[in-house]
């Protein structure tokens, strides 16, 4: 069984207006946020056998501490420049390549594409995943496994606001 774990960067700093983009840190909300949602990963027992994110800054820093939260070495993360303003073609093609090499992916990266893949793998209206949530997709047919729309089941949604208690539930 195929699972991808869709992750927007947490929140970034805004306080340098003449800061590239790119460039942008995590602010003091993001720094809480990926600890707390890393966490969240962990205790659910989810541990990545590979984690791929886009090199700026914001998602580089979200995905070194998904990494220390679950366990895998911050090392073995790939940077990826495309994943930064990438197509949902790119995604889905680098999707599709890694999934048939790992069973567990995390993938961080930025909105409008983390909700346009979630969205576009389940078949499941999400609206927007914010800075930090989680989108859990699993593909049932590991022989069969394609990143096509609605290929995948919604395991859950899951992001530092949600005060459902009940965090991330597969």
């Amino acid at each position: 069984m195929k699972r991808l774990y869709l992750i927007r960067h947490a929140k970034s700093s805004w306080s340098h207006p003449d800061l590239d983009d790119f460039d942008r840190p995590l602010n003091k909300r993001g720094k809480v946020d990926c600890p707390e949602m890393a966490a969240r990963l962990d205790r659910a027992g989810i541990r990545p056998d590979l984690i791929v994110a886009s090199s700026a800054k914001r998602a580089k820093k979200t995905a070194i501490s998904m990494a220390k939260g679950t366990g895998y070495n911050k090392k073995n993360i790939d940077y990826y420049d495309e994943l930064y303003l990438g197509s949902l073609s790119y995604h889905l093609q680098l999707i599709d390549e890694l999934l048939r090499k790992v069973d567990v992916l995390f993938l961080v990266g930025h909105n409008y594409t983390m909700t346009e893949l979630g969205e576009h793998l389940t078949g499941s209206y999400l609206g927007n995943v914010p800075t930090c949530g989680i989108v859990g997709v699993e593909y049932p047919e590991p022989d069969g496994f394609t990143s096509g729309a609605g290929a995948g089941r919604l395991l859950f949604f899951d992001f530092p606001k949600n005060q459902t208690g009940t965090g991330v539930r597969i």
